[in-house]
């Protein structure tokens, strides 16, 4: 159990690392989003600008969505997952990410892989004049579920650990940590 304690600690400090890059986007984003608020004022508009926005904000939602669940920052039903008891609580979160969490990342990145291979050999760009090529944004898609899935085992692992009394409560990891 420690090597695979070890394992997911290296999985929650690569999408720590992750975040701490990503993150920056947002500030691109605002900047982008800005200059394009105030060119459309002077009757200028850039498609490669406006799509730059979305692709920055795909990015950063898909990118860190592994950080997300590290955090503990998913959405959950806190009317009654609050009131259960705390191996109750561990025993959904196990649960939900069996049966939930990491078949849904496994088949989204089967089923999108074959149509980013195919966008990424065709060059396929943007249909609107002057927009962006479209294989680097779908890429994003299996990159996100795959960080999305490995801090799903990450969370596994640490609840499995802590049920078994070979690690700390993962709820309390969560708010100590440094990000």
């Amino acid at each position: 159990m420690d090597r695979l304690l070890s394992v997911a600690h290296a999985i929650d400090r690569f999408n720590a690392a992750v975040h701490d890059i990503v993150k920056w986007l947002i500030l691109a984003a605002i900047i982008v989003s800005s200059g394009n608020a105030i060119t459309r004022k002077f009757s200028y508009t850039s498609n490669a600008a406006l799509e730059l926005q979305w692709y920055l904000f795909s990015a950063v939602f898909l990118l860190c969505a592994g950080y997300t669940l590290y955090r503990g920052e998913h959405v959950k039903i806190d009317i009654l997952y609050g009131r259960l008891q705390r191996r109750t609580q561990v025993w959904i979160d196990i649960f939900g990410t069996v049966l939930f969490l990491l078949p849904l990342c496994l088949v989204t990145t089967l089923l999108v892989w074959p149509v980013v291979a195919d966008k990424i050999s065709s060059g396929e760009g943007s249909s609107n004049s002057g927009g962006l090529l479209l294989w680097p944004v779908w890429g994003l898609i299996p990159l996100g579920f795959i960080l999305l899935g490995l801090q799903g085992l990450s969370e596994l692992v640490k609840r499995i650990a802590f049920l078994i009394g070979a690690g700390p409560d993962p709820a309390l990891d969560q708010t100590s940590a440094s990000h």
